[in-house]
Protein backbone atom coordinates (compact mmCIF):
# COMPACT_ATOMS: atom_id res chain seq x y z
CA UNK A 1 0.00 0.00 0.00
CA UNK A 2 1.06 3.68 -1.00
CA UNK A 3 1.10 5.72 2.44
CA UNK A 4 0.31 9.28 2.20
CA UNK A 5 2.36 11.88 4.08
CA UNK A 6 1.48 15.05 5.06
CA UNK A 7 4.23 17.26 6.57
CA UNK A 8 2.52 20.35 8.34
CA UNK A 9 4.60 23.43 8.91
CA UNK A 10 3.08 27.16 9.98
CA UNK A 11 5.59 28.98 11.20
CA UNK A 12 6.25 32.26 9.23
CA UNK A 13 9.84 31.93 8.93
CA UNK A 14 12.63 29.11 7.82
CA UNK A 15 13.72 27.53 11.26
CA UNK A 16 14.51 24.21 12.41
CA UNK A 17 11.08 22.56 12.12
CA UNK A 18 10.76 23.70 8.05
CA UNK A 19 14.00 22.13 7.51
CA UNK A 20 13.65 18.54 9.46
CA UNK A 21 9.91 19.27 7.08
CA UNK A 22 12.14 20.12 3.89
CA UNK A 23 14.71 17.37 4.54
CA UNK A 24 12.17 14.43 5.22
CA UNK A 25 9.90 15.21 2.06
CA UNK A 26 13.16 15.93 -0.35
CA UNK A 27 13.72 11.85 0.59
CA UNK A 28 9.82 10.63 0.60
CA UNK A 29 9.07 12.38 -2.90
CA UNK A 30 11.83 9.71 -4.09
CA UNK A 31 10.25 6.62 -2.08
CA UNK A 32 7.76 4.69 -3.86
CA UNK A 33 6.18 3.78 -0.12
CA UNK A 34 5.43 6.83 -0.22
CA UNK A 35 3.21 9.80 -1.71
CA UNK A 36 4.51 13.48 0.42
CA UNK A 37 2.55 16.68 0.52
CA UNK A 38 3.78 20.14 2.37
CA UNK A 39 0.80 21.70 3.93
CA UNK A 40 1.92 25.50 4.72
CA UNK A 41 0.69 29.16 5.20
CA UNK A 42 1.26 31.28 2.09
CA UNK A 43 4.20 32.62 3.36
CA UNK A 44 6.85 33.22 0.77
CA UNK A 45 10.19 32.64 2.55
CA UNK A 46 8.78 29.39 3.62
CA UNK A 47 6.72 28.55 0.55
CA UNK A 48 9.91 29.14 -1.72
CA UNK A 49 11.87 26.84 -0.21
CA UNK A 50 9.43 23.79 -0.53
CA UNK A 51 8.50 25.18 -4.11
CA UNK A 52 11.78 24.20 -5.27
CA UNK A 53 11.06 20.25 -4.40
CA UNK A 54 8.42 20.49 -7.24
CA UNK A 55 5.68 18.79 -4.73
CA UNK A 56 2.48 19.08 -3.85
CA UNK A 57 1.60 21.77 -1.53
CA UNK A 58 -1.99 22.81 0.41
CA UNK A 59 -1.93 26.39 1.59
CA UNK A 60 -4.17 26.23 4.29
CA UNK A 61 -4.51 29.43 7.35
CA UNK A 62 -3.15 27.62 10.01
CA UNK A 63 -4.24 29.93 12.64
CA UNK A 64 -4.28 27.35 15.76
CA UNK A 65 -6.96 26.16 17.85
CA UNK A 66 -9.54 29.30 16.57
CA UNK A 67 -9.30 28.11 13.54
CA UNK A 68 -11.89 25.94 12.11
CA UNK A 69 -11.27 26.11 8.30
CA UNK A 70 -8.25 24.84 7.92
CA UNK A 71 -8.86 21.39 9.64
CA UNK A 72 -11.63 21.40 7.32
CA UNK A 73 -9.94 21.60 3.92
CA UNK A 74 -7.27 19.87 5.32
CA UNK A 75 -9.75 16.86 6.21
CA UNK A 76 -10.57 16.40 2.63
CA UNK A 77 -6.91 15.41 1.70
CA UNK A 78 -7.77 12.49 4.21
CA UNK A 79 -10.67 11.12 3.44
CA UNK A 80 -9.43 8.06 1.46
CA UNK A 81 -6.31 6.10 1.95
CA UNK A 82 -3.70 5.74 4.89
CA UNK A 83 -2.82 8.58 5.86
CA UNK A 84 0.03 10.07 8.23
CA UNK A 85 -0.24 13.73 9.45
CA UNK A 86 2.96 14.28 10.78
CA UNK A 87 2.90 18.16 12.47
CA UNK A 88 5.83 20.24 14.41
CA UNK A 89 3.96 22.38 16.79
CA UNK A 90 0.98 22.14 19.39
CA UNK A 91 -0.86 24.64 16.98
CA UNK A 92 -1.05 22.37 14.30
CA UNK A 93 -1.60 19.52 16.45
CA UNK A 94 -5.14 20.71 16.57
CA UNK A 95 -5.70 20.99 13.40
CA UNK A 96 -4.80 17.57 12.64
CA UNK A 97 -6.60 16.04 14.89
CA UNK A 98 -10.01 17.95 14.59
CA UNK A 99 -9.00 17.08 10.51
CA UNK A 100 -9.09 13.36 11.13
CA UNK A 101 -12.54 13.42 13.15
CA UNK A 102 -13.73 15.56 10.52
CA UNK A 103 -12.58 12.99 7.95
CA UNK A 104 -13.91 10.05 9.30
CA UNK A 105 -10.87 7.63 7.78
CA UNK A 106 -9.81 5.75 10.44
CA UNK A 107 -6.59 4.75 8.94
CA UNK A 108 -5.37 8.27 9.57
CA UNK A 109 -2.43 9.17 12.10
CA UNK A 110 -1.63 12.59 14.08
CA UNK A 111 2.18 12.46 14.27
CA UNK A 112 4.11 14.95 16.60
CA UNK A 113 7.64 15.93 15.97
CA UNK A 114 8.45 18.40 19.27
CA UNK A 115 11.72 20.33 18.63
CA UNK A 116 12.27 21.49 22.04
CA UNK A 117 12.68 21.22 24.87
CA UNK A 118 9.78 22.17 27.18
CA UNK A 119 7.15 21.31 29.44
CA UNK A 120 3.45 19.64 28.54
CA UNK A 121 0.57 22.09 29.59
CA UNK A 122 -1.80 21.09 32.33
CA UNK A 123 -5.46 22.88 31.32
CA UNK A 124 -8.52 20.22 29.83
CA UNK A 125 -7.36 21.22 26.31
CA UNK A 126 -4.18 20.52 25.70
CA UNK A 127 -4.52 17.16 28.08
CA UNK A 128 -7.48 16.25 25.79
CA UNK A 129 -4.59 17.08 22.58
CA UNK A 130 -2.09 14.84 23.74
CA UNK A 131 -4.17 12.14 24.00
CA UNK A 132 -5.63 12.16 21.06
CA UNK A 133 -1.74 12.61 18.98
CA UNK A 134 -0.95 8.68 18.12
CA UNK A 135 2.90 9.33 18.51
CA UNK A 136 5.03 12.17 20.13
CA UNK A 137 8.71 12.01 18.48
CA UNK A 138 10.93 13.34 20.98
CA UNK A 139 14.26 14.80 19.02
CA UNK A 140 16.63 13.40 22.36
CA UNK A 141 16.64 11.40 25.29
CA UNK A 142 16.93 14.73 27.39
CA UNK A 143 13.47 16.49 25.71
CA UNK A 144 11.97 13.03 26.18
CA UNK A 145 12.84 13.32 30.18
CA UNK A 146 12.03 16.66 30.62
CA UNK A 147 8.47 16.10 29.11
CA UNK A 148 8.02 12.71 30.45
CA UNK A 149 8.89 13.91 34.39
CA UNK A 150 6.01 16.72 34.13
CA UNK A 151 3.29 15.36 32.37
CA UNK A 152 1.23 12.89 35.16
CA UNK A 153 -0.87 10.85 32.22
CA UNK A 154 2.66 10.33 30.28
CA UNK A 155 2.21 6.70 28.53
CA UNK A 156 5.61 4.98 27.37
CA UNK A 157 3.76 3.23 24.21
CA UNK A 158 2.91 6.57 22.85
CA UNK A 159 6.12 8.38 22.54
CA UNK A 160 9.53 7.26 21.25
CA UNK A 161 12.91 8.96 21.02
CA UNK A 162 14.17 9.60 17.17
CA UNK A 163 17.11 11.66 17.42
CA UNK A 164 17.13 14.31 14.21
CA UNK A 165 20.08 14.08 11.42
CA UNK A 166 20.82 16.54 8.55
CA UNK A 167 21.54 16.10 5.25
CA UNK A 168 23.17 17.80 2.25
CA UNK A 169 20.60 19.80 0.20
CA UNK A 170 20.64 18.23 -3.51
CA UNK A 171 19.13 21.83 -4.52
CA UNK A 172 21.95 23.74 -3.34
CA UNK A 173 23.77 26.53 -5.57
CA UNK A 174 27.76 26.80 -4.95
CA UNK A 175 29.04 29.22 -1.98
CA UNK A 176 31.25 31.49 -2.14
CA UNK A 177 34.42 31.25 -1.32
CA UNK A 178 34.54 32.80 1.97
CA UNK A 179 38.29 33.35 2.83
CA UNK A 180 38.42 35.19 -0.63
CA UNK A 181 34.95 37.22 0.41
CA UNK A 182 36.10 38.64 3.49
CA UNK A 183 39.48 38.80 2.77
CA UNK A 184 40.93 36.01 5.41
CA UNK A 185 44.90 36.11 5.17
CA UNK A 186 45.66 32.58 4.74
CA UNK A 187 47.57 31.89 8.03
CA UNK A 188 44.20 32.60 10.21
CA UNK A 189 41.82 30.27 11.80
CA UNK A 190 38.15 30.83 10.42
CA UNK A 191 36.26 30.20 13.18
CA UNK A 192 31.97 29.80 12.47
CA UNK A 193 28.90 30.41 14.18
CA UNK A 194 25.66 29.53 12.39
CA UNK A 195 22.02 29.87 14.17
CA UNK A 196 19.46 31.99 15.24
CA UNK A 197 21.44 35.16 16.54
CA UNK A 198 20.05 35.29 19.81
CA UNK A 199 21.14 35.10 23.65
CA UNK A 200 19.25 31.72 23.89
CA UNK A 201 22.37 30.68 21.47
CA UNK A 202 25.02 32.44 22.86
CA UNK A 203 26.52 34.55 20.43
CA UNK A 204 27.01 37.20 22.24
CA UNK A 205 29.28 35.12 24.92
CA UNK A 206 31.48 34.40 21.89
CA UNK A 207 31.84 37.86 20.98
CA UNK A 208 32.62 38.31 24.87
CA UNK A 209 35.15 35.45 24.63
CA UNK A 210 37.17 36.04 21.73
CA UNK A 211 38.37 39.52 22.88
CA UNK A 212 40.61 37.03 25.19
CA UNK A 213 41.99 36.20 21.97
CA UNK A 214 45.05 37.09 20.15
CA UNK A 215 43.09 39.15 17.27
CA UNK A 216 46.55 37.80 14.59
CA UNK A 217 44.94 33.92 14.69
CA UNK A 218 41.48 34.05 13.82
CA UNK A 219 38.86 35.42 12.31
CA UNK A 220 34.97 34.64 13.16
CA UNK A 221 32.61 34.71 10.26
CA UNK A 222 29.07 34.72 12.05
CA UNK A 223 25.91 33.18 9.75
CA UNK A 224 22.48 34.09 10.72
CA UNK A 225 19.62 36.67 11.62
CA UNK A 226 18.43 37.87 14.72
CA UNK A 227 15.97 40.90 16.14
CA UNK A 228 17.06 44.38 14.83
CA UNK A 229 17.50 45.38 18.59
CA UNK A 230 19.57 42.32 19.73
CA UNK A 231 21.27 42.97 15.75
CA UNK A 232 22.62 46.47 17.37
CA UNK A 233 23.62 45.77 20.22
CA UNK A 234 25.99 42.95 18.72
CA UNK A 235 27.11 45.28 15.84
CA UNK A 236 28.09 48.30 19.10
CA UNK A 237 29.58 45.38 21.18
CA UNK A 238 32.25 44.67 17.63
CA UNK A 239 32.65 48.18 16.78
CA UNK A 240 33.46 49.19 20.85
CA UNK A 241 35.79 46.41 21.20
CA UNK A 242 37.55 46.82 17.52
CA UNK A 243 36.64 43.47 16.46
CA UNK A 244 35.90 45.05 12.92
CA UNK A 245 38.30 43.30 11.54
CA UNK A 246 38.03 40.18 13.18
CA UNK A 247 34.33 39.38 12.87
CA UNK A 248 31.97 39.15 9.98
CA UNK A 249 28.03 39.16 10.21
CA UNK A 250 26.89 37.56 7.04
CA UNK A 251 23.25 37.59 7.74
CA UNK A 252 21.14 34.15 6.42
CA UNK A 253 23.09 32.13 4.10
CA UNK A 254 21.54 29.38 1.85
CA UNK A 255 23.91 26.38 1.95
CA UNK A 256 25.42 25.87 4.94
CA UNK A 257 27.00 22.45 4.05
CA UNK A 258 29.43 23.90 1.44
CA UNK A 259 30.09 26.96 4.35
CA UNK A 260 30.87 25.01 6.74
CA UNK A 261 33.31 23.10 4.62
CA UNK A 262 35.51 25.94 4.44
CA UNK A 263 35.91 26.36 8.18
CA UNK A 264 38.62 25.60 10.34
CA UNK A 265 36.02 25.06 13.39
CA UNK A 266 32.79 25.89 14.49
CA UNK A 267 31.10 27.04 17.74
CA UNK A 268 27.88 26.55 19.30
CA UNK A 269 27.96 28.21 23.11
CA UNK A 270 24.24 27.75 23.73
CA UNK A 271 23.19 28.84 26.88
CA UNK A 272 19.55 27.45 26.94
CA UNK A 273 19.83 23.87 27.17
CA UNK A 274 19.85 22.38 23.40
CA UNK A 275 16.79 20.26 22.89
CA UNK A 276 19.65 18.43 19.86
CA UNK A 277 21.46 20.82 18.26
CA UNK A 278 21.28 20.39 14.48
CA UNK A 279 24.52 22.59 13.87
CA UNK A 280 26.54 20.36 16.05
CA UNK A 281 25.48 17.27 13.79
CA UNK A 282 25.90 19.57 10.47
CA UNK A 283 29.86 20.49 11.89
CA UNK A 284 30.06 16.70 12.48
CA UNK A 285 28.65 15.70 8.89
CA UNK A 286 31.46 18.17 7.27
CA UNK A 287 34.41 16.82 9.41
CA UNK A 288 34.68 19.97 11.44
CA UNK A 289 35.68 20.07 14.98
CA UNK A 290 33.32 22.29 17.15
CA UNK A 291 33.11 23.54 20.38
CA UNK A 292 29.93 23.49 22.28
CA UNK A 293 28.00 23.24 25.76
CA UNK A 294 27.13 20.94 28.11
CA UNK A 295 23.75 21.81 29.37
CA UNK A 296 21.67 20.12 26.65
CA UNK A 297 21.68 16.93 24.48
CA UNK A 298 24.96 17.41 22.78
CA UNK A 299 26.54 15.22 25.53
CA UNK A 300 24.39 12.28 24.23
CA UNK A 301 26.80 12.32 21.38
CA UNK A 302 29.34 14.57 22.06
CA UNK A 303 32.49 13.06 23.97
CA UNK A 304 34.22 15.73 25.50
CA UNK A 305 38.21 15.94 23.53
CA UNK A 306 37.29 13.21 21.41
CA UNK A 307 35.21 14.44 18.77
CA UNK A 308 34.23 17.94 20.20
CA UNK A 309 35.12 20.40 23.43
CA UNK A 310 32.57 20.69 25.75
CA UNK A 311 32.44 24.10 27.91
CA UNK A 312 30.19 24.99 30.87
CA UNK A 313 27.28 27.60 29.41
CA UNK A 314 27.47 31.39 29.57
CA UNK A 315 31.38 31.30 30.54
CA UNK A 316 33.35 33.62 28.33
CA UNK A 317 36.32 32.52 30.33
CA UNK A 318 36.06 28.76 29.94
CA UNK A 319 35.01 29.49 25.92
CA UNK A 320 37.96 31.27 25.08
CA UNK A 321 39.90 29.03 26.96
CA UNK A 322 38.37 26.01 24.45
CA UNK A 323 39.02 28.00 21.37
CA UNK A 324 42.23 28.39 22.38
CA UNK A 325 43.09 24.94 22.29
CA UNK A 326 42.07 24.76 18.33
CA UNK A 327 43.84 27.47 17.36
CA UNK A 328 47.00 26.62 19.00
CA UNK A 329 46.62 22.93 17.90
CA UNK A 330 45.50 22.16 13.86
CA UNK A 331 46.89 18.69 14.23
CA UNK A 332 44.17 18.25 17.28
CA UNK A 333 41.60 20.38 15.14
CA UNK A 334 42.27 17.51 12.27
CA UNK A 335 41.86 14.79 14.74
CA UNK A 336 38.96 15.90 16.04
CA UNK A 337 37.30 16.44 12.97
CA UNK A 338 38.08 13.03 11.69
CA UNK A 339 36.60 11.86 14.74
CA UNK A 340 33.38 13.88 14.23
CA UNK A 341 32.83 13.06 10.69
CA UNK A 342 33.21 9.12 11.49
CA UNK A 343 30.68 9.20 14.38
CA UNK A 344 28.42 11.14 12.76
CA UNK A 345 28.46 8.36 9.91
CA UNK A 346 28.22 5.34 11.87
CA UNK A 347 25.41 6.29 14.63
CA UNK A 348 24.09 10.01 13.57
CA UNK A 349 23.69 9.90 9.80
CA UNK A 350 20.40 11.15 8.17
CA UNK A 351 20.10 7.33 6.37
CA UNK A 352 19.47 6.07 10.18
CA UNK A 353 16.79 8.72 11.04
CA UNK A 354 14.81 8.20 7.61
CA UNK A 355 14.98 4.07 7.92
CA UNK A 356 13.57 5.34 12.19
CA UNK A 357 11.13 7.54 10.64
CA UNK A 358 9.58 5.80 7.91
CA UNK A 359 9.49 2.30 10.02
CA UNK A 360 7.32 4.42 12.48
CA UNK A 361 5.11 5.67 10.26
CA UNK A 362 4.40 2.10 8.71
CA UNK A 363 3.95 0.06 12.21
CA UNK A 364 1.29 3.11 12.95
CA UNK A 365 -0.60 2.11 10.30
CA UNK A 366 -0.11 -1.65 9.95
CA UNK A 367 -0.39 -2.56 13.38
CA UNK A 368 -3.69 -2.77 15.62
CA UNK A 369 -5.87 0.15 16.48
CA UNK A 370 -4.01 2.41 19.23
CA UNK A 371 -5.80 2.84 22.24
CA UNK A 372 -7.06 6.52 23.14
Amino acid sequence: MTINIFHVVSNKYWGGPEEYAYEMVSRLRNDPRFYAEVVCKKNDPVLLHFRRLEIPISILPLKGVTDIDSPTRLARLLRKGYNIVHVHTFRDAFAAVMARRISENRNTRVIMTVHGICRPKTNYLYRKLYRSIDMMVFVSQRAYDEWRNHDKGFKPERACIIRDSVMENPLASPAPNLRQKLNIAPEKTLIMFHGRLTPEKGIDVLLQAITRLDKTKYHLAVIGEGKPKFMTQLKSFIVENQLLNNVSLMGFQEDMAHIIQQCDMGVLPSVEPEALGIVNLEYMMQGKPHITTNNGAQIEYVSDQRNAILVPPSDPEALASAINQLLDDPNKRLQMGHQAQEDFDRTLNYDIFYQTMTNLYNDLLTSKKLKK
